[in-house]
């Protein structure tokens, strides 16, 4: 979550943090219905957050005809920070072929982890791949990973 100087977080404003995530989860359900965007992500939460949201998840999902999937595995790319989602699951808000496409790359980015080919270029790919999933920009996406490369040891 990016708040701005000055701002509230949901919990100083007395907003509960479940209806906040629900309302996240209802905008990116329409633009991802509204073709903005192929794939949103949730919020990362607790694997208990995520059982108490899913059954209002469900409900966000058939009202923007669009689907979710709870990922409990989150794809780690150069995107984000490596423990951004870890012992957390997200919900992926998608239409159509979506999903399968995630859960190629995913399994595309576990190839090259087994026989050691992730890095390099194709770490970079992957990256790129799962960003324009995303439908980030290409400027966002090379911010992202200039970022990730100035946080490397």
């Amino acid at each position: 979550m990016v708040l701005l100087a000055g701002m509230a977080t949901p919990h100083e404003s007395g907003i509960d943090e479940r209806s906040y995530q629900l309302g996240i989860m209802g905008g990116f359900a329409e633009v991802v219905r509204l073709g903005v965007k192929t794939l949103a992500l949730s919020e990362v939460m607790r694997p208990d957050e995520m059982d108490d949201a899913m059954e209002d998840a469900a409900v966000i999902a058939k009202r923007n005809r669009v689907e979710i999937w709870r990922e409990t595995d989150f794809l780690v790319t150069d995107l984000y920070p490596a423990d951004v989602a870890e012992s957390k699951h997200v919900l992926l808000i998608y239409t159509g072929d979506t999903l399968d496409k995630y859960l190629a790359l995913k399994a595309g980015k576990e190839t090259l982890v087994e026989a050691g080919n992730y890095e390099g270029e194709e770490r970079e790919e992957i990256a790129r791949r799962f960003g324009h999933l995303l439908s980030y920009p290409e400027a966002v996406i090379d911010d992202l990973l200039q970022q990730a490369k100035l946080l490397e040891p």
